[in-house]
């Protein structure tokens, strides 16, 4: 008897211990999880599934992976919230797969997405032709957004976290020495002081770091 209240109890610590665990990592959606994120709960999974199998082999050592992991998610986390190369390298970036209804097949085999798997994020979209469509950009959480010819398009952002977005620059047909220019009329000598900026209505919008 002794032993299924030991079973008892390590299941109903391991759920409530998971679960602060999780609410530590973060809200996001599970469509918007990273590949860190993904990775940590699986093998969070998996530890706290030997854990319950295995009742002869102590807490300590069934939640200390645990809080491994949790200091690696942390960590990772960290490391994208301050440096865009990082968040980047981890959360991948949008790519575009429509332009003035033209589909980019070129970018559809870089990122193995088939005609078939655009046909149905377009239906679900209710976009019934492609010709409809000035962008279409894969996210990096697997979904598409769609932004119809009649409609304002997506607006690229041009700073983020003071990186400069080179490759927005190129979309939008500027270049790096044209951006500084503009920045300095805003009495802006640095692009890494600027947290957030975009090019709409012919004029920047900036927002600064916070000091």
């Amino acid at each position: 008897m002794e032993e299924y209240w030991l079973i008892i109890f390590r299941t109903v610590f391991l759920y409530i211990f998971l679960v602060i665990v999780f609410r530590l990592m973060g809200k996001r959606e599970v469509g918007e999880l990273s590949v860190i994120d993904l990775v940590v709960f699986v093998l969070m999974a998996e530890v706290a599934a030997f854990a319950l199998d295995d009742e002869k082999n102590s807490l300590f050592k069934a939640i200390l992976p645990i809080l491994i992991l949790l200091l690696i998610q942390i960590v990772s986390a960290y490391l994208s919230l301050k440096f865009k190369k990082v968040r980047d390298l981890v959360d991948g970036e949008p790519s575009l797969l429509v332009r003035d209804g033209v589909i980019l097949e070129k970018e559809m085999r870089k990122q193995r997405y088939n005609l078939d798997d655009l046909c149905q994020q377009l239906r679900e979209n209710g976009i019934s032709s492609v010709t409809e469509i000035a962008y279409a950009y894969l996210e990096p959480s697997g979904n598409l957004s769609v932004y119809k010819k009649d409609e304002k398009s997506f607006v690229y952002p041009l700073i983020i976290d003071g990186d400069i977005q080179e490759r927005h620059l190129r979309i939008v047909h500027k270049d790096v020495e044209w951006l500084q220019a503009e920045l300095a009329k805003n009495h802006i000598d640095d692009s890494r002081t600027v947290f957030f900026c975009i090019w709409e209505d012919n004029r920047l919008h900036i927002q600064l770091k916070e000091s």
